[in-house]
């Protein structure tokens, strides 16, 4: 019993840094939507246009796809890892959910399922917003890159 008691604690130990983990993760989501929006802005006004790698015309091929790669890497991130984290914070508040199941108090559940279910709706949220940003993004990146490279041929 005392193992189990230990991991029992342990896991409790994670549900404030994931939450603010969950919460740091929304908060990026947002700021890169917005970053996006802005981004789409100046596409809209200068369609064909390099503006994000424009710094990099007189680059390699392998050069423009690590930058390319480099600047996505904080939303593919996010929008894998944020999932994970709304999963864990849902899973600790379940072992107290269901000792209070086990003892017939009704409003134990409530109080531990409640905030674990608003962390994985955020959470998911996040990861939604970031994976679309990241494919969108993507797109653009790509096709600067070609127009880089097809500059650089003539």
């Amino acid at each position: 019993m005392p193992f189990e008691n230990t991991l029992f604690q342990l896991a409790q130990m994670f549900l404030w840094p994931v939450t603010i983990l969950v919460l740091a993760a929304f908060a990026y989501a947002v700021m890169s939507l917005g970053a996006f929006g802005l981004e789409w802005v100046r596409r809209r006004r200068q369609p064909g246009r390099v503006l994000v790698l424009a710094g990099a015309s007189a680059a390699s091929a392998e050069t423009l796809e690590l930058a390319v790669l480099r600047e996505l890497e904080g939303l593919r991130l996010c929008s894998r890892v944020a999932p994970m984290l709304g999963l864990v914070a849902t899973m600790i508040p379940m072992g107290p959910a269901l000792v209070a199941v086990a003892s017939g108090q009704s409003q134990g559940v409530a109080e531990s399922l409640a905030p674990a279910f608003a962390a994985v709706i955020v959470a998911l949220v996040a990861a939604s917003i970031t994976f679309v940003v990241y494919s969108v993004r993507r797109r653009w990146l790509l096709a600067e890159m070609l127009a880089v490279l097809e500059g650089q041929a003539a």
